[in-house]
């Protein structure tokens, strides 16, 4: 039998106050609407149907990747009416789950077990169990402990408000039994909607096999309403990574501070500090060591490579035993080789730094070629833009550039160069000399500083 995943994706979220539709709200740098459909993926479902309203164009852009059939709801007439708007492109004798674009943090074993329970024509559904149950559908059941209806809490009595397990809204069916239910809904209820929940009493009422099954914990059915849940969920997700991170042997000083919004593959011993942000896809190798508040973003540091704190490091591959930082910026395209340095207030952009070379203190290198064994001074300018287009400098190996030089733009320093400090090169200085452009120093004898008047 196969599976088709309805997703309700169409809610407008306006306890969120955002422009933003909620399901696109971000949880680890994605939508929330992304961790669920790539959950959905986990399935291999044969179809993977979106109910979208609310931001419709906005929604659809967000997820152009990814393999789902778009289902319109014009209008918001509740959950039942949103899953019936997909069933058009579900086949009778498929299995159907609805899951919810605003819970984004169930897990895929917990649905595989809801589908595995939805067989012979029974209606599963997946509770859990709350010690404050307010806001929450109540599960109820007979004398037998058999589920008979869900009753949303608006429409609950008081007695039923004592329930204590709850609905979290997933459930699983029989594509022709749960077009019939849908069916035969009706709007009879405080907010004037189909409730899909009452597929339940229709269910019990006829027979059909109704099981609840619960969630391995609260957290994977968390609902997503406004920014305090959304905050909540994010140290949720950020803990399930850190966890799944830490298995596999990476060390976190403090899981609980740490933010992976991306993917991060890490080689064996290495260890990250507290604060440390990962974005887009990063790789560690073994013995790396990130110190406290880094970011690191689309980069591969290779093995034995310390950055050091408050770094940030961006499109950047880093080789073996280097040291960058503290507060060194590295932009995209700046490659560094092995046994490289990259000290203090050091920014790079476009820029090959050979092995074993050196930019210690707070100087830019952008748009450059640095060979190996080269040394770099304290305040070195690569000037390399004209304020129309950028031009390259080359340095060769085994170079020192002083202190406080300005190399413009088309430049080359030859092997083994020597650039005086406080230099401003604008030709290509030779192979193994020393070049200079200082004006000479000379003293003013007899000149006083200018005093303020009385």
């Amino acid at each position: 039998m196969s599976l088709h995943i309805v997703i309700l994706a169409a809610g407008q979220g306006k306890r969120m106050n955002s422009a933003l539709p909620k399901v696109l709200q971000p949880l680890g740098d994605r939508p929330l609407l992304r961790h669920v459909v790539e959950t959905a993926q986990a399935l291999d479902p044969a179809a993977i149907h979106v109910v979208y309203g609310h931001g419709g164009e906005r929604v659809q852009q967000a997820l152009t990747d990814m393999p789902v059939n778009w289902v319109y709801q014009a209008e918001q007439l509740g959950t039942g009416h949103a899953v019936g708007q997909a069933m058009d492109h579900v086949p009778d004798d498929a299995r159907v789950l609805v899951l919810y674009g605003d819970v984004p943090l169930v897990r895929a074993n917990t649905l595989s077990n809801l589908v595995a329970a939805a067989d012979n024509g029974a209606l599963a559904l997946l509770t859990v169990v709350l010690a404050d149950p307010t806001g929450y559908g109540r599960i109820v059941r007979d004398d037998n402990n058999r589920v008979q209806r869900i009753v949303e809490e608006r429409d609950a009595d008081a007695g039923e408000r004592h329930i204590q397990e709850t609905n979290t809204g997933l459930l699983c069916a029989g594509a022709a039994a749960l077009r019939d239910w849908l069916s035969r809904l009706t709007d009879d209820n405080d907010q004037g909607e189909y409730y899909l929940t009452d597929c339940v009493a229709l269910a019990a009422a006829d027979g059909a096999p109704v099981t609840a099954g619960q969630a391995a914990t609260e957290a994977e059915t968390q609902g997503i309403n406004n920014k305090l849940d959304l905050a909540r969920a994010e140290r949720l997700f950020q803990r399930r990574q850190a966890d799944a991170l830490m298995a596999a042997g990476l060390t976190l000083r403090d899981p609980a501070r740490f933010d992976l919004r991306g993917a991060l593959r890490a080689g064996r011993d290495s260890e990250i500090d507290v604060g440390v942000v990962v974005e887009g896809q990063v790789t560690l190798g073994d013995n790396v060591v990130i110190g406290p508040h880094v970011v690191l973003k689309n980069c591969a540091i290779d093995d034995d490579t310390r950055i050091e704190a408050h770094s940030v490091i961006e499109g950047a591959t880093i080789g073996r035993r280097c040291a960058i930082g503290p507060f060194a910026r590295l932009r995209p395209d700046t490659h560094v080789a092995d046994r490289a340095k990259i000290g203090n207030f050091v920014e790079t952009k476009k820029t090959r730094l050979g092995e074993a070379s050196k930019i210690n203190h707070l100087s830019y290198v952008g748009d450059a070629e640095v060979g190996a064994g080269v040394n770099i001074g304290a305040g070195v300018i690569t000037c390399n833009y004209d304020g129309a287009n950028k031009h390259i400098t080359r340095i060769g190996d085994d170079a020192f550039i002083g202190s406080d030089c300005q190399l413009v733009a088309p430049v080359s320093v030859g092997a083994g160069a020597t650039i005086g400090a406080g230099s401003t090169v604008t030709k290509d200085a030779p192979a193994g000399a020393l070049t200079l452009s200082r004006v000479r120093q000379s003293t003013v004898t007899g000149w006083r500083r200018p005093t303020k008047q009385a």
